[in-house]
């Protein structure tokens, strides 16, 4: 529940003190603060000595995982299961223009050509081909599932046994796009018997099964994947020893690479001392970077990391004084204040919104600062764009609450999907990766592509399907679920089921709009992707695993940032 409270405050106006009634959301304090003091004083360094013996290791380990890659390339298929685990077990950053190579000339082979390897005529090798094409990009048809299909053109029963086969058709059926009315029921026929099999089976496939079940491979966040599958593919009897021992050492590595750039992010944050200055708004800094590290995990992106940190930071808590704390006349001048851009507009805020603004403009300070480094000053500009967009739809809904206006699903949609932070991120995204964004990528990302209305209304109805219940306990806008009842005159229930069905609609926008050929390079919409995975994780089964990280998702942070792999 709200609490609602008489805090003394500064009024937006010097000389006019006065208390005023403000707003509580009683948010859980951060879980993470013993784990930051300890570790993140100047002095603590997570490195050892063996780092350079690890480095020797891995380069080994890669050396031979290439050439069992290259060693059946007149028989591809037998690299597919190969391929297929360097991705799940997070190492295929090593061997990108490897696993291209090998994907490129099966699609030639059994597409092109359409000289099939027998070995596709299995339910379980054919699936894997057609989702591994499709993550790549490739336009592969659902057709080469119809030689499963029976008579009357439903899959065939004599499949229900065949687990690995039907793991590998309902994790393909997650790469549908409209109009695929085969994987529609690829997905109904693998999860129903899937879903009625999984309490006989035995580890380590009752394991798998289960964790498909509940996160599927296309939707889920690559580090926490990885760090999960290391683990199912360790019992599994079959392993690859080199593959496994170079996904232990290289996850272990970028954990603690991770883990000082984390402790880096702390020192920044807690030289804000927002939990003294501004004790109103959430203090998710450590749940922040997690955030980021589900779209961008690997080395070299340290410099978008740290940029995404700090503003998804930053935006948590502008998202709490608009929605939890600000009266609607603080509400305005912060909003024209952020509209202006300009560090002399501090002194017409009150004081707890001067201490925001300032680190605000300081953020975008070092944002500016980082991109003339290295020539791309120009990017500023669709950063700070951005955040003033975000700034103008936190003020809308405010406006809405303090009028009692009641919005039509459209125009909710049209100021909500803003307000998610979603188009935010994105473009921070885009801003700080390397020289392979142009300034035609982020013109291209500011008119809204389809790919970026999808993942916006995946975090929007996500968002709002967990947490409408709470929100409308304490004063607040609408959510598409109450706009959806209103506007079509349905139950609250029914409400959630079409929400649901538009969520899975738009997973088959964001899987089309990632074919061949892409509106720009395909690094750059997986970011997008990887955005939109998060969202899956953090708002699924009913919760809002961000803003209640002790619930679920510590979980997830300990595995992939705390705790290395034995």
């Amino acid at each position: 529940m709200s609490q609602v409270s008489a805090i003394p405050t500064s009024s937006p106006r010097k000389g006019m003190g006065h208390v005023i009634g403000r707003r509580s959301a009683g948010y859980h304090p951060s879980i993470w603060e013993d784990y930051i003091l300890k570790y993140a004083s100047p002095s603590n360094s997570v490195h050892d000595g063996h780092d350079q013996q690890a480095e020797q290791e891995i380069q080994k380990l890669k050396d031979e995982v290439k050439r069992s890659l290259y060693a059946n390339t007149d028989k591809p298929s037998l690299n597919l299961d190969m391929i297929d685990q360097i991705q799940r077990l997070g190492i295929a950053h090593h061997f990108a223009s490897e696993i291209d190579h090998v994907l490129k000339r099966l699609n030639e082979t059994c597409f092109v050509r359409n000289t099939r390897d027998p070995d596709i005529n299995d339910l379980h090798m054919a699936a894997l081909l057609f989702r591994l094409l499709r993550q790549h990009g490739y336009r592969i048809s659902c057709d080469i599932f119809n030689k499963f299909k029976d008579a009357s053109g439903k899959f065939n029963e004599e499949h229900a046994n065949d687990i690995q086969g039907l793991l590998s058709l309902y994790e393909a059926s997650h790469l549908s796009v409209h109009g695929e009315d085969v994987l529609d029921k690829a997905l109904s026929f693998s999860s129903t018997h899937l879903e009625s099999i999984k309490e006989k089976l035995s580890p380590p496939l009752a394991t798998q099964v289960h964790h498909a079940l509940k996160q599927t491979i296309r939707r889920g966040v690559p580090r926490l994947e990885a760090r999960q599958y290391i683990s199912m593919y360790e019992a599994k009897p079959s392993h690859n020893e080199a593959l496994l021992s170079l996904a232990k050492l290289d996850f272990n590595r970028l954990q603690k690479q991770h883990q000082e750039e984390l402790f880096d992010l702390a020192r920044w944050w807690m030289g804000l001392d927002f939990k003294r200055k501004l004790p109103f708004a959430r203090d998710r800094l450590v749940e922040g970077y997690f955030w980021i590290l589900g779209v961008h995990f690997e080395p070299e992106l340290v410099a978008a990391r740290r940029m995404m940190t700090k503003v998804i930071a930053l935006t948590s808590v502008l998202d709490d004084i608009y929605d939890v704390y600000g009266t609607y006349e603080e509400l305005e001048l912060l909003t024209q204040a952020i509209q202006r851009w300009d560090i002399n507009c501090i002194n017409e805020l009150p004081g707890y919104m001067q201490v925001f603004y300032k680190a605000l403009v300081d953020v975008y300070i070092g944002i500016e600062e980082v991109l003339a480094c290295t020539g791309r000053s120009y990017r500023l500009y669709y950063a700070i764009e951005a955040m003033k967009r975000q700034a103008r739809c936190y003020f809308a809904e405010a406006k809405w609450v303090h009028q009692q206006h009641k919005p039509t699903m459209d125009e909710y949609m049209s100021i909500a999907v803003v307000s998610s932070g979603y188009p935010l991120l994105t473009i921070m995204s885009f801003v700080g990766m390397p020289e392979i964004v142009t300034k035609d990528d982020l013109d291209w990302l500011f008119n809204d592509p389809k790919i970026l209305k999808a993942s916006t209304v995946i975090c929007r109805l996500m968002d709002d399907l967990a947490t409408h219940k709470f929100e409308q306990s304490r004063q607040h806008a609408d959510s598409s679920v109450q706009c959806y009842m209103r506007q079509h005159g349905v139950t609250e229930q029914e409400a959630e089921n079409d929400l649901h069905k538009q969520v899975e609609d738009a997973w088959k926008e964001v899987n089309e709009e990632c074919l061949h050929p892409t509106a720009v390079p395909m690094p750059l919409l997986m970011g997008i992707l990887n955005l939109t995975r998060v969202m899956d994780v953090l708002y699924k089964d009913g919760g809002d695993h961000y803003t209640n990280p002790h619930i679920k998702l510590k979980d997830h942070i300990k595995l992939v940032l705390m705790d290395p792999v034995q």
